[in-house]
Formats: structure tokens, sequence, C-alpha cells
């Protein structure tokens, strides 16, 4: 009798000290409701908006519960270090995978992240245009016209902004073809472009304001979705020109491994991502000028956008490992060809 007492009195000892430690990280699908942070880049504000709409829907019918949406909005590069620096995300939506990339390395995202989801965990794809005011005075064309004296130019800084990395890549791209690979040429390109920038703001939507609220600049370099709106918005102010050659833009989605551990959030937060790619969420992405990743549902907005364009890939640079080195880190090569001068 004696041993059978000892025997349960251990076994709640057990149970308590197990509940104990696991603090945050009890599960909270039994819970009515539940809310998860998603900490995405500049212009997806529209999309996701729609799309948290969207997916309370679905996790209420599939689970009976509500569930809410944060949402934090800025410069790629500057959430994906806030984020690293103890921000907490359940998911994170970025502009480019170095981007996630840096979360990870900071121990809060499992390696492996890019295999889990289709498409290299990038559910939607953009690529980079031109907006300029309706008419196109300066008559730009290509990104050769960018480097003209007198044509003021507005693009966010790539220290800061996954979009503007996007754009030098799209624009060394073109200088790249135009010189042969000679990199002193391409540079010297490079650095023209950047001589005409009259703002370098921190992210995607700031470079939008300044050019379309604060009617700065003849050309905004932009995400392909970021144009569509501002035309959309103000059809009778601005236009929308393709350039012979641009890059294809792959934001990066994860769950963030160690939050939704201490919070009980991984099953919401991983069907929240996943569901990105059911056609209504991909026909979400396409009505707010994302490109769907299903190639299906991307040709019925082949009225919308340039299915022909020649787009490179990162991976023509070898990868973004190699290009945050070469190009961005401190003293590369981004760093050499820009001088900040009084405009």
């Amino acid at each position: 009798m004696k041993k059978k007492i000892f025997s349960i009195l251990l076994t709640s000892i057990l149970a308590v000290t197990v509940l104990a430690g696991c603090g945050n990280s009890a599960d909270t699908s039994t819970e009515k409701s539940v809310t998860i942070t998603n900490v995405s880049y500049d212009p997806t504000r529209e999309l996701y908006s729609a799309y948290n709409k969207l997916f309370a829907e679905h996790w209420k019918g599939q689970t009976g519960q509500d569930v809410e949406v944060i949402q934090s909005h800025g410069g790629s590069g500057k959430q994906a270090l806030e984020v690293a620096n103890g921000n907490e995300a359940d998911v994170v939506t970025l502009a480019l995978e170095y981007d996630v990339k840096a979360i990870q390395d900071a121990g809060l995202i499992e390696d492996g992240w890019i295999n889990e989801f289709d498409k290299d965990s990038s559910p939607y794809t953009s690529t980079i245009v031109f907006l300029v005011r309706k008419g196109n005075p300066q008559n730009i064309k290509d990104w050769g016209d960018l480097v003209k004296d007198g044509v003021g130019v507005i693009t966010p800084n790539p220290k800061t902004s996954g979009g503007a990395r996007w754009n030098y890549l799209a624009a060394w791209a073109y200088a790249d073809k135009l010189y042969n690979g000679d990199e002193t040429q391409i540079e010297a390109f490079i650095k023209k472009l950047y001589e005409n920038v009259l703002v370098l703001d921190s992210g995607a939507r700031g470079a939008t304001t300044s050019f379309v609220e604060n009617n700065q600049g003849d050309v905004l370099i932009a995400w392909e979705n970021e144009a569509f709106l501002s035309v959309q918005e103000n059809p009778d102010e601005y236009e929308i020109v393709t350039p012979s050659i641009s890059i294809l833009a792959q934001p990066s989605v994860a769950v963030v491994d160690d939050v939704v551990d201490q919070r009980g959030t991984r099953n919401v937060a991983t069907e929240y991502l996943s569901y990105l790619y059911s056609d209504e969420a991909q026909r979400i992405a396409g009505d707010n000028f994302y490109r769907p990743s299903n190639p299906d549902i991307l040709n019925e907005y082949a009225d919308t956008f340039d299915l022909n364009i020649n787009l490179v890939t990162i991976q023509d640079f070898g990868g973004w490992d190699e290009v945050q080195k070469k190009h961005f880190d401190d003293g590369g090569v981004f760093d050499r060809i820009y001088e900040k001068t009084d405009k």
C-alpha cells in the first residue's frame, strides 16, 4: 500500500515538473482564440490585409478557433535584424532568402526552412519595373536611361531594404550584359545610377511615398506590385515601364521555430504559411499584383503581367551568400560606389 501511494505521489510530482518546464510552450489549440504575429516587408500591407481575413475564415472552419494576425512592416533587412534581436514573430514573410537566413543564423529558425514549403518557401514572386509620370516626360525606356544627366531616380537603400537589393541586382544584370562582364565598366554604370538617386529611403514603401506623395524624381525603381498599386490608385498620373531585363524577385516565408515553440503556436503558424499556396490565396496574391507561384493561376493574370520579360535569377549571381558578401556587406561594392552628395 505504501509503495502504491509513493508511486502515485511520484507520478504527480513528475507531471507537475513537466508542466512547469513547459512554460509558455503549452499548445494553444484548445483555446477559443489565438494571436500570431507576421513580420513582413514594406509593400505587403494590402496583400496580407486581404489574406488575413481569408485565413481567419479557413482556420475557424478547420478548428473552430478564432485567429488574429498582427502585422509588422518595414524595410526587409531592418525587419530581419529586429526579429533576430528579439522582436517576436511567429512567422516572417520577407523580401528575400538572405533576410530569413539572418534570423536562422541568430538561432531562431531551424535549418532546412527553405524546403518546408513549396517553391523554395516562396509562395509568390515579383520583379522590378519602373514607375514614371504619365506621358513619360523623360522618355525612360530602359536602365540606360536612368544614368543620363538630369534624370532623378528614387530607390530605397540596399543596406536596409530587400527590394532595393533586387533593384540593384536588376540594374547590375543589365550593365553586365551591356559591358560583357567588364566589372570596371559595370561598377561605373551603377555608380552613375546612384549619383542620380535623389533620396535613399529605408524601405520600398518609403521610396514610393517620396515619388508619389512628395513628387520627387522622374522614375521610381519599384517592385512590380508596388508600381501597379500606384497606377491603380492614380491612373491619370503614372504609368509602368518594363525594362529589357529584370530579375525574378522571390520573397521568402518561414516559421520562427524558437517563438512558436515557446508560444505554442506552431500549428497555426505553419498553416498560415501553407495556406498561402491554396488557390484562393494565390488569387489574392494575383489581385494584389504579386505573381502567383502556381503556374496555372499565374496564367489567369497573363493580361496583367508581362510573362515574357527577360528575368535573371539570384543563382545567376552565385546565390545570396555570395551576393551579400560581394555587394552589400560593409566595404562591399555598394559602399565603394555610393557617395552621398547634397542633392
